[in-house]
């Protein structure tokens, strides 16, 4: 078995919730790698699955950062 990619697709920033770990942690790749500033909602499931992420991914030069604000 595999995966196919066939690329590159453009991937632009985007307000995108969180709905379980796995999907929470798709989303900040993709994230990761749109251009301009994307926001997270319910972070709360990736806390669950990976401690720290954020930090682990500032480490590795990921501009990243956690807000408090509701949106």
């Amino acid at each position: 078995q595999g995966v196919k990619i066939i690329g590159p697709t453009k991937l632009h920033d985007a307000i995108l919730e969180m709905t379980d770990i796995r999907a929470g942690a798709t989303l900040l790749v993709a994230a990761l790698a749109a251009t301009g500033t994307s926001v997270l909602t319910e972070v709360e499931h990736l806390d669950r699955g990976y401690e720290k992420l954020d930090e682990r991914l500032k480490n590795l030069g990921a501009d990243i950062k956690r807000i408090k604000e509701e949106l």
